[in-house]
């Protein structure tokens, strides 16, 4: 995160008694990236969070991969994989390497579990719906198009004002998520060329601790095993925290798009990075202003990265047919660009509507089986002129 925050009551010092009225002590928690040598928050519970009364292994599938998918471009309807589920379990994994794996979910019931990545953090884009992210850091109000960054280990539940229509793409990191660093100054302020600033991102509001014992389900995922924990005390029992990890959001209608003479490359769109990948995306926007611009992206091939763009809203310049919640995937190695017609089409137009979220990775992508469910056969004849 670029800034620091504090909420709630806090010691004067880390790491010193800090004590309740009745004398006994809260109980600290340092929640800490890369051992003790990047950014943490301290945390102050009233129970100790270790206090688990039970475990036991959880089963839970998100998609099987696609063993002898073939390297082409892939366009599919997300929405075909939809099942019944919460804000987890109703995940459907995509696409997926060692760096990262993409999920969409149609959310149709809420759920008193908590949940906790164990090994990845997440970004949550609310393509439909909204409500709270609630965790042991406080609220967050949620809303369309919403991002939610949440670091790995957090303790969180997501809940929606209604499940009529909900529906979410979910990108898991291996590694952590961040404002990329060119955006930013040495002292880690966003800079006044950057898409987004600080004013921008939204924090967690820190709610009253919950103080309350019992037996609190909480599913933990370790890379792509799940375990059942039961907490002997609710986990959001915190009194107040400080530092630089915690859940925050940023809605994509906040981004800047930047413009120019001539088409800007796609990395123009960056708004986070994490190893090996990158995410973008892509807002309305003035088109370029060179008297002889094309618009229309040209055809190029991504010799050493795989393209996924989740399709979210508006009308997409370089092809027809393409629908909020559809999918594609450009593989590395193999050229694309827009269909016929659509490059000429593009010239003279002076602005676009359209909305979007692209993962770029320098890795391949393996496939699951719902992209063999819910691709569209033809995609690969698409540039073929009739």
């Amino acid at each position: 995160m670029p800034f620091y925050v504090k909420q709630g009551q806090i010691p004067t010092k880390r790491h010193i008694a800090f004590e309740k009225d009745n004398g006994e002590l809260y109980r600290e928690e340092l929640f800490s990236t890369h051992g003790f040598s990047n950014i943490y928050s301290n945390k102050y519970h009233h129970n100790m969070p270790t206090k688990a009364i039970d475990v036991q292994p959880y089963t839970l599938s998100h998609g099987e991969q696609w063993q002898d998918s073939l390297i082409q471009n892939y366009k599919l309807d997300s929405r075909q994989a939809d099942c019944q589920g919460n804000f987890f379990s109703a995940r459907n994994k995509i696409f997926f390497n060692n760096d990262v794996a993409m999920y969409t979910a149609k959310v149709t019931e809420d759920t008193n579990e908590f949940y906790r990545n164990a090994y990845a953090d997440e970004v949550v884009f609310i393509h439909e719906g909204e409500g709270q992210l609630l965790s042991e850091y406080g609220v967050i109000d949620t809303k369309k198009w919403d991002y939610l960054i949440i670091p790995r280990g957090t303790t969180y539940q997501l809940k929606f004002n209604d499940y009529e229509n909900v529906r979410l793409f979910v990108i898991e990191s291996s590694s952590m998520v961040e404002v990329p660093k060119h955006f930013r100054n040495e002292y880690g302020q966003m800079l006044e060329s950057a898409p987004y600033c600080e004013r921008d991102i939204r924090t967690p509001t820190l709610a009253d601790a919950v103080v309350e014992k019992g037996a609190f389900p909480l599913m933990c995922k370790f890379g792509e095993r799940y375990q059942k924990m039961t907490l002997q005390w609710h986990p959001f029992d915190l009194v107040g925290w400080d530092g630089c990890v915690y859940p925050w959001a940023f809605n994509i209608s906040e981004y800047a798009p930047k413009v120019g003479k001539i088409h800007l490359p796609p990395s123009e769109h960056l708004v986070f990075t994490a190893h090996n990948f990158v995410i973008c995306n892509f807002v309305p926007r003035p088109y370029d202003f060179h008297p002889k611009s094309i618009p229309a992206p040209y055809y190029h091939n991504n010799i050493d990265s795989d393209e996924v763009l989740y399709y979210v809203d508006g009308d997409f310049m370089s092809r027809t047919g393409i629908e909020a919640g559809y999918m594609t995937l450009h593989q590395k190695g193999v050229p694309h660009g827009p269909q016929p017609g659509r490059t000429e089409a593009s010239i003279g137009k002076t602005e676009t509507y359209e909305y979007a979220v692209m993962v770029d990775t320098f890795a391949p992508l393996n496939l699951t089986a719902h992209v063999k469910n819910c691709m569209s056969d033809d995609y690969n004849r698409s540039w073929l002129e009739n």
